[in-house]
């Protein structure tokens, strides 16, 4: 059957634009990523020297330090924290960007369920990684630090690297933040009819093991910061269970309904044109 090039052109042309939307979207992503980096590099000492706090506070007063053993770490430990902290501060720009390109191909219906979730993740990470800064970091801090001390008539005393308190701190924020993200993940499959609430129930025994599992692993390994990182996790997926009560899965409507709706939600679009 011979091929008419007329339906490959109207075929190919909606791609071409998405593509060139994504294109777009990328780009101005990777500018506000660009634009962040810069800003905090210029702020970088100031950056590192909150991140820093909660070891200070860990030490007595006037005895803690960090060294670096190669001339370069401390450089690139700077450029570490304007990339870790440029992230946080373009992340709105970055998410929007997404949002946009994604936006458009939701149904109306689907785009008031998910944004309720789109509010709440920032909120929930953002919980996680202050519980990590304030509680966490500290108490596991002083534990590590009581470690100090005398075996075998040699002194044993802390001298931590700066780059590897960085990715400890690292691992800390990012492992608290993203894993409070567990409510907002068991909403949407529950929303999206994937898992639903008796499921979950009867699962609990080996969601409790589970968490248990994950908080030893995502953790560093002393008891006390697993134990602060798996007794929250475990009050959200309780809190999320109850959330479900009033919650109920996206029910499509007739082929022409949804099609209606689609047209009516990209004729109400949330985000910024181009």
């Amino acid at each position: 059957m011979p091929i008419d090039l007329r339906d490959i052109d109207e075929t190919q042309a909606p791609l071409l634009d998405h593509l060139i939307e994504l294109r777009t979207r990328l780009l101005r992503a990777i500018v506000a990523l660009l634009i962040g980096f810069g800003i905090c590099f210029y702020f970088a000492e100031d950056i590192f020297g909150f991140l820093v706090r909660p070891l200070t506070a860990a030490f007595e007063d006037g005895q803690g330090k960090l060294i670096y053993t190669q001339l370069y770490e401390a450089f690139f430990v700077e450029l570490k924290v304007a990339l870790f902290a440029g992230f946080f501060f373009s992340f709105p720009i970055i998410a929007n960007q997404m949002w946009a390109f994604i936006a458009p191909g939701l149904y109306a219906k689907e785009k008031k369920a998910f944004l309720p979730f789109l509010i709440a993740t920032p909120l929930l990470f953002t919980a996680g990684a202050s519980l990590a800064y304030f509680v966490v970091m500290p108490t596991a801090f002083r534990w590590f630090l009581g470690f100090e001390g005398q075996v075998g008539g040699l002194d044993i005393e802390a001298l931590p690297g700066t780059g590897n308190y960085l990715g400890l701190v690292m691992q800390f924020i990012l492992a608290f933040g993203i894993t409070f993200l567990l409510p907002v993940l068991l909403l949407l499959l529950s929303r999206a009819g994937i898992v639903t609430r008796e499921q979950l129930i009867s699962a609990r025994r080996y969601v409790i093991v589970g968490v248990v599992a994950l908080a030893a692993i995502v953790t560093p390994p002393d008891p006390g910061s697993q134990l602060i990182l798996a007794v929250p996790l475990l009050l959200l997926f309780e809190g999320s269970l109850i959330l479900m009560r009033f919650q109920k899965p996206i029910v499509y409507g007739s082929e022409e309904e949804d099609e209606a709706s689609l047209d009516d939600a990209g004729d109400a679009e949330l985000v910024e044109g181009d």
